[in-house]
């Protein structure tokens, strides 16, 4: 029975990533029942043994992603206790997954809104969660930098901080940057990779991770020994027509 429940995982397994990369290569949208079953010949009758439709597959395309980035982090950081090194683990798990997983990147990124009902509320509850985690790192890191004293941190357990962990730059209300922006702009620094980061490249995953974690906490300037003003923001509506 154990063998047979291992063939099937192998086998959903299979048509789990080759919808993800079709889905990738030709949008979920454009991308018909017969397409999957020619790229992972297997018959249309045996498709739907393992799915009832393409949505379900979009699901558990999706579904596996995020339960296996979150239960993974979950697990790294249970026993780390500085708010800095969670913050590091976190962007090395979705970097190292999601470098490994490049075409189910794409999909969670550009067909976050394809499932509807109940299915789309699962997915999404599983995110919210992923981005709660983020943001709790986030606000424990801000009143970690808070209670520290400025200036020269040697031996910073992450390798960012040997000329001192930059401040965060003030907002209006409070001296914090908003923890809603810290979050998405992080996740939006890391799920867009898949535009333009080569995995066989030159820049090795632990060169993309150590670049965006220093870049997320010190900023582009790191290493400069002053801080960059920032001018008073000024709103301008612009529109891409001229004859708006």
């Amino acid at each position: 029975m154990a063998n047979d429940l291992s063939r099937y995982d192998k086998k959903l397994e299979h048509i789990l990533r080759t919808s993800a990369r079709i889905f990738a290569e030709k949008s979920y949208h454009s991308t018909s029942m017969r397409d999957i079953s020619r790229e992972t010949e297997v018959s249309l009758s045996g498709l739907y043994h393992y799915c009832k439709s393409k949505e379900e597959l979009l699901y558990l395309i999706q579904d596996h992603c995020f339960g296996r980035v979150s239960e993974r982090l979950e697990e790294r950081i249970k026993t780390v206790n500085d708010p800095f090194e969670k913050l590091r683990i976190l962007i090395d798990n979705h970097l190292s997954f999601f470098a490994a997983n490049m075409a189910e990147m794409k999909v969670l990124s550009h067909e976050a809104e394809s499932l509807a009902g109940d299915l789309h509320k699962h997915v999404t509850t599983k995110k919210e969660r992923y981005a709660r985690l983020a943001r709790k790192i986030l606000r424990e890191i801000q009143e970690q930098a808070e209670t520290r004293p400025r200036g020269p941190q040697a031996g910073s357990p992450l390798g960012v901080g040997r000329s001192g962990r930059v401040p965060s730059p003030a907002n209006h209300a409070n001296g914090r940057v908003d923890l809603t922006v810290a979050t998405y702009a992080l996740f939006g620094m890391m799920n867009w990779i898949y535009n333009w980061y080569d995995p066989t490249g030159k820049l090795s995953v632990h060169q993309l991770v150590d670049n965006i974690t220093r870049l997320f906490l010190n900023g582009f300037l790191s290493s400069s020994t002053e801080r960059v003003g920032v001018p008073a923001p000024r709103t301008e509506k612009i529109s891409v027509w001229r004859t708006a």
